[in-house]
């Protein structure tokens, strides 16, 4: 897309409609000069200087101030002044960290507000070897980007150049990176460009950053394909860079992808993708783009030579809701179509259920199958738990709240020898106790009580005892969320995370389980007994889903059994109800 002409000082700022603005800082006011084309629209105030920690903000017609859009800093909140932060200070110490791909990795994700007891950045560098340990490639984290309030889980950000001040600030950031680097693990930025939050979005008095019209789940639909839409998309792409080069970041996840209403011949995720492509080939360290999306489309993760987007990789649902409604039961909702093995089946054979299927959660047919020429299975990020299917339940509770720990151990299985990139949610290594429900501090009392309510009447509608929904302003619910360390060591807490400790390794060491396409993978199963195998190469994974006994005629070597009673002996494998075995045949 065309670029505007990149003005030196970074205090300039975009405000095509304004007819004045004004800098304001500890040292006065700066009335602001338009600049000429090709930089239109654009402002500078001649004679600012600035700098590290100096406060600023911006009168827009005389209205304000306002935090700056780019801002980095907002140590006062996201409704004061900005702050002054100069990125280029951080003297990195990655330079020997040479990145890696997607394919054969295991991301973690995580929320740094509730990761540890003190929820910052620093903290969360003391799990580093945890998290090596486990097995773990790439950290994920949840937004980290100014929302109004002490904590949130992330998702309400209005200020995206900004690093949330409690978690560390940009700074703390920086070193989080850094360290994460050392510890040969790269790390991955949930971002979110469809929307903003509801409080301190103050964009709209600078310029049509949102358009009018159908907007999405959230409101109004950012301006990606209107008038003066270049500029926002710049905006967009600016802040992809800032965590691609300047953080030194590894891959972005990129929030809700199907609420980017872009009808421009080029979407913005084809921008997005031919920018982290380009920074990848200046700094030599793979630069990695996964798409939430629920259109089951494989075009965003197609080559752009075969008119795909070219992103590395996308989510996938219908796997997670496949183990979720095998090992639970529930098929409400969206889960009334996965209530089978052979719907698990195709997903682990075809990648998608839903690929031109009826769909009856949508009442209509969605999806399209996945070209096994153009894709490979590990550009689908899989899981059995995540911040939104947990956190988007009544009482956040996680699948450790109700299932057996034979069951929690087919469900690590299953995620963690598909021929797709497993992806872990905090805690569920060890089956935390703890839930992860939806929190928020908005100081504005009036926004407070209306999420409370709007959550209420969202369960009620889809049939939940609102007894059972949490308060989202109660402190109580954030601090519910946190993760209890001392499990990791206590009863069958210790006894999971021995077993994914155990699955990571296997992952390292085991090509067949990282290695070849889709054609790569068999599966067999059978209903009436809740029996699955999949067959990798000369690797057979076995699942009894069952509460009776299963033997099958297996010959080989056990390479890993969930429980000590498994046996393969004699040609015979022999599981006990709810468990699984790895064998090389």
């Amino acid at each position: 897309m065309p670029e505007h002409a990149t003005a030196p000082s970074p205090y300039d700022v975009w405000a095509p409609a304004a007819g004045s603005l004004a800098l304001v800082s500890s040292g006065g006011e700066y009335p602001m000069e338009r600049l000429p084309e090709p930089s239109a629209g654009w402002w500078r105030a001649p004679g600012f200087q600035g700098g590290d920690g100096v406060p600023y903000g911006y009168l827009v017609d005389g209205e304000g101030p306002f935090a700056d859009p780019r801002s980095r800093r907002q140590p006062e909140g996201v409704h004061s002044l900005s702050a002054g932060f100069d990125a280029g200070a951080h003297r990195w110490q990655d330079g020997g960290w040479a990145g890696r791909g997607l394919s054969g990795s295991l991301i973690y994700e995580l929320h740094i507000g509730t990761f540890t007891p003190e929820g910052t950045f620093d903290a969360a560098i003391g799990k580093l070897d945890y998290l090596v340990e486990l097995g773990v490639d790439f950290v994920e984290l949840l937004p980290v980007n100014a929302f109004n309030g002490t904590h949130n889980w992330g998702y309400d950000g209005v200020l995206w150049y900004a690093v949330h001040e409690l978690y560390g600030g940009p700074a703390g950031y920086q070193r989080f990176v850094d360290a994460a680097h050392a510890a040969g693990l790269g790390v991955i930025q949930d971002v979110v460009y469809n929307h903003l939050g509801p409080s301190g979005n103050y964009l709209p008095k600078f310029g049509p950053y949102l358009k009018s019209g159908p907007g999405n789940t959230w409101g109004d639909s950012v301006n990606l394909d209107g008038p003066d839409s270049d500029e926002v998309r710049r905006y967009i792409l600016d802040n992809a860079e800032m965590w691609l080069r300047e953080y030194h970041v590894d891959g972005l996840r990129l929030d809700a992808v199907h609420a980017l209403r872009d009808e421009r011949a080029v979407h913005i995720l084809e921008d997005l993708a031919v920018l982290a492509d380009r920074i990848a080939a200046d700094t030599g360290i793979p630069k990695t783009l996964i798409a939430e999306s629920d259109l089951n489309n494989p075009r965003l993760i197609y080559p752009r030579q075969a008119n795909g987007y070219g992103l590395a990789g996308q989510w996938s649902d219908d796997f997670h809701h496949a183990v979720h409604v095998n090992l639970t039961g529930e098929t409400a909702g969206y889960y009334a179509d996965f209530a089978s093995l052979a719907v698990l089946a195709k997903v682990l054979r075809h990648g998608f259920f839903h690929d031109g299927s009826y769909s009856s959660f949508r009442a209509r047919h969605h999806g399209r199958p996945i070209r096994q020429d153009l894709a490979h299975p590990a550009a689908l990020v899989v899981c059995n738990q995540n911040h939104d299917q947990i956190g988007n339940r009544a009482a956040g509770d996680r699948l450790s709240a109700s299932l057996s720990y034979g069951r929690l151990a087919l469900a690590a299985v299953l995620t963690m020898t598909s021929p797709f990139t497993p992806m872990l949610f905090m805690g569920e290594e060890f089956g935390a106790s703890t839930p992860w429900q939806f929190f928020t501090s908005h100081p504005e009392e009036w926004l407070g009580e209306a999420t409370a309510e709007g959550r209420l009447k969202e369960f009620e509608r889809m049939g939940w005892d609102p007894a059972l929904v949490p308060n989202p302003q109660d402190p109580e619910t954030f601090l519910r969320s946190k993760l209890k360390w001392e499990e990791t060591g206590q009863g069958d807490h210790a006894r999971l995370l021995a077993l994914y400790r155990d699955l990571g390794a296997l992952r390292r060491t085991t090509p067949e389980l990282t290695d070849g396409g889709f054609e790569a993978t068999e599966v067999d199963f059978n209903e009436d007994e809740r029996w699955l195998e999949l067959v990798r190469g000369s690797v057979r994974v076995v699942c009894n889903f069952g509460a009776d006994p299963l033997s099958t005629d297996l010959d080989g070597g056990l390479l890993l059994a969930t429980d000590p009673a498994v046996a393969l002996e004699g040609g015979t494998l022999t599981l006990p109800g709810e468990t699984a075995a790895v064998v090389r045949t």
